[in-house]
């Protein structure tokens, strides 16, 4: 390996195949599926990488292209699009509304799942149009939530 780049923080490394910084740490490695390289970016403190992709060869197509500030750059957004991504389709999965009309008028209901190994349930809560919660209790985690589901689970509770 040459010469390490000069970090320019405490906590830094700036290596030809592994770069940690803000946060996030590049390491670049052989890919066992084929004659290629790889690089994959882990946030601190997490023990799995938020990415692993293709990396870039070498000028002499055996060994890699060197990790580099643009580089790093460019690997830092893609993973935290990815975070960001993952993140929104998770709070997607466990977060579901639907808004039904009882007495003329609008009643939001919300199931929120709780993800507990050892007690996984939900909470249907309903709000008024104001935001006033109206009614609140705790529901099987597989609860299917659909306006007729709501409205019966509703009428049900007050």
């Amino acid at each position: 390996m040459s010469e390490d780049i000069e970090p320019t923080e405490p906590g830094e490394t700036r290596e030809e195949r592994r770069w940690r910084a803000e946060g996030w740490q590049a390491d670049v490695f052989k890919n066992e599926d084929d004659d290629g390289w790889a690089v994959s970016m882990t946030r601190d403190g997490e023990p799995e990488p938020t990415i692993v992709v293709p990396w870039t060869m070498g000028r002499d197509k055996k060994n890699p292209k060197p990790l580099d500030k643009s580089g790093f750059t460019v690997l830092i957004k893609n993973a935290t699009e990815t975070r960001a991504r993952t993140e929104q389709q998770r709070r997607a999965r466990l977060h579901k509304s639907v808004d039904i009309v009882v007495d003329g008028e609008r009643v939001r209901v919300e199931l929120d799942l709780v993800e507990d190994e050892d007690d996984p349930h939900a909470w249907m809560t309903a709000h008024s149009a104001a935001g006033d919660v109206l009614s609140r209790s705790r529901v099987e985690p597989t609860f299917k939530l659909s306006s007729s589901s709501a409205a019966t689970w509703l009428a049900g509770e007050t």
